[in-house]
C-alpha cells in the first residue's frame, strides 16, 4: 500500500480518471501484494511480447502469461507517456495510480494464438482477449485503496503466508490449485503430497469462472467441509487467490506455479488437463511444459488421473491398477455435475458424502 496516501489522492484530483472493471482492479492489487512477482507494473511493451514469445521476461525469468491493462481508443486520448492516471474501482472508490511509461498496440489474434493456441471464440480466454481495447498501457503502479472483497476472512497475501509458514514450522509446502468442489479424487491428491511435504496450501481461485463452474462460496464450505472432517490438524491451510482464470493450458500452468512460489510454496501440484477447457489441450500437456522451465524455482509434483477400481477396492490411477474400464469409476467433473443437476448424491467412492448434501442442500450450486 503506498505511503503518503491522502497526499497521493489530493493529487489525482488533477490527474487523467480511469474506471477500470472488476478483473483489472484484482490484477492490480495482485500486482501492489506480490502475488504477480518479480512484476511492479502492467507489462511494457518489450515485456509483453517477450512473454508471447520466449514465454520469459526480457531478463529471461519464466513468465508465461500477459498481465495487461488495455484502453480504447477514447481512453488512450485521455493520457500522453510520462502521466499518472488514477485508477478506479468502483466509480467512487480510487484504489490505484499508473504512471503511464508507454502506450502500444497489439495483434489480438497473435495474443490468442500464441497464449491459448486457438483464435476461436468458444474459448473463454480467447473471448476475453478480443474485448479488450486495441491499446495496452505499461508502467508501475501504486496502491491506495482496496477492491469489494467478500472473502477477506480467506484473504492471505505472500507476506502473510510465508509468515504463517514459518510459524508452523513449515519448510516444504506443496500448493493446489482449484476452481471446483473437491472429490475424492482431489483428496487423495493432497494426501499423497501430504506424504512428501510438511503442508499442504490449498488456494482456491475466487473470481470470474466460466459457466458451470461451482459458485466460489460452495467451494470454500465444501474445503472447510473436507478440511474440518478428514484432515489431520494443522496439516493444511486454506486462503485464496483473488484472480480469474485464463483457461490457458500449460502456460497457466506455469504461471500458477510462479504465483504459488510467491506465496512461499516450494512444490506445486499439476494434475491431468490444469487449467484446461473443451478439447484444446492434450490431457497432460499441462505436465510436460514443466521440461522446459528447470529454473522455475518451485518443483512441480505431476499425478495422473486417479479413479476408483472396484476389484482393487480403493483410489488408483492407471499405473498402480491393472484392471480393466468396468472396474473403475471416474472422478468426471462433467458427471458429478449431472448426478449434482438430477438431485443425485455421487457415489461415496467419488465424493464425501458430508461434500455431496452441502451441494445439494444449495438452490444454485454452479454459476450461471
Amino acid at each position: 500500500m503506498l505511503k503518503n496516501k491522502e497526499k497521493k489522492l489530493d493529487e489525482a484530483k488533477e490527474m487523467p480518471k480511469i474506471l477500470v472493471d472488476s478483473d483489472t482492479a484484482v490484477d492490480l492489487e495482485n500486482l501492489a501484494y506480490g502475488v504477480y512477482s518479480p512484476l511492479e507494473g502492467f507489462m511494457l511493451g518489450e515485456e509483453f511480447f517477450s512473454v508471447l514469445d520466449n514465454m520469459r521476461l526480457p531478463n529471461d525469468l519464466p513468465w508465461t502469461l500477459p498481465i495487461v491493462f488495455s484502453v480504447d481508443e477514447k481512453k488512450v486520448s485521455l493520457f500522453k507517456e510520462g502521466d499518472e492516471v488514477a485508477l478506479f474501482y468502483p466509480a467512487d472508490n480510487p484504489i490505484g495510480f499508473l504512471r503511464v511509461e508507454e502506450v502500444y498496440r497489439y495483434s489480438k489474434e497473435e495474443y490468442a494464438l500464441k497464449v491459448f493456441k486457438t483464435k476461436s471464440l468458444e474459448h473463454p480466454g480467447v473471448a476475453k482477449v478480443y474485448g479488450l481495447g486495441d491499446f495496452l498501457v505499461g508502467g508501475k503502479i501504486w496502491l491506495v485503496g482496496e477492491t469489494p472483497n467478500p472473502y477477506k476472512q480467506y484473504t492471505l497475501y505472500p507476506a502473510e503466508t510465508r509468515i504463517l509458514f514459518r510459524e508452523k514450522g513449515w519448510r516444504t509446502i506443496a500448493g493446489f490449485q482449484t476452481r471446483n468442489v473437491p472429490h475424492v479424487g482431489h483428496e487423495y491428491v493432497q494426501k499423497t503430497a501430504l506424504a512428501f511435504v510438511d503442508g499442504i496450501f490449498i488456494n482456491p481461485v475466487i473470481g470470474r469462472k466460466k459457466k458451470g463452474d461451482f459458485t466460489d462460496d460452495l467451494i470454500l464450505e465444501a474445503y472447510n467441509t473436507l478440511i474440518k472432517n478428514y484432515y489431520k490438524k494443522d496439516t493444511v491451510v486454506m486462503s485464496i487467490l483473488r484472480y480469474e482464470m485464463r483457461y490457458a493450458g500449460p502456460r497457466e500452468a506455469i504461471h500458477h506455479a510462479i504465483i504459488r512460489k510467491n506465496f512461499g510454496c516450494t512444490h506445486f501440484i499439476v494434475g491431468r488437463d490444469h487449467a484446461g477447457v473443451g478439447n484444446y489441450y492434450k490431457p497432460y500437456e499441462a505436465q510436460e511444459i514443466f521440461k522446459d522451465f528447470p529454473d522455475l524455482g518451485i518443483v512441480p509434483l505431476f499425478f495422473r488421473e486417479f479413479f476408483y477400481c472396484k476389484k482393487c477396492g480403493g483410489i488408483v490411477n492407471e499405473k498402480t491398477c491393472p484392471h480393466s474400464e468396468e472396474f473403475r469409476f471416474r472422478f468426471s467433473g462433467t458427471l458429478i455435475r449431472g448426478k449434482i443437476l438430477k438431485g443425485e448424491k455421487p457415489l461415496p467412492e467419488i465424493m464425501r458424502p458430508e461434500i455431496s448434501e452441502l451441494i445439494l442442500s444449495r438452490k444454485n450450486p454452479f454459476v450461471g
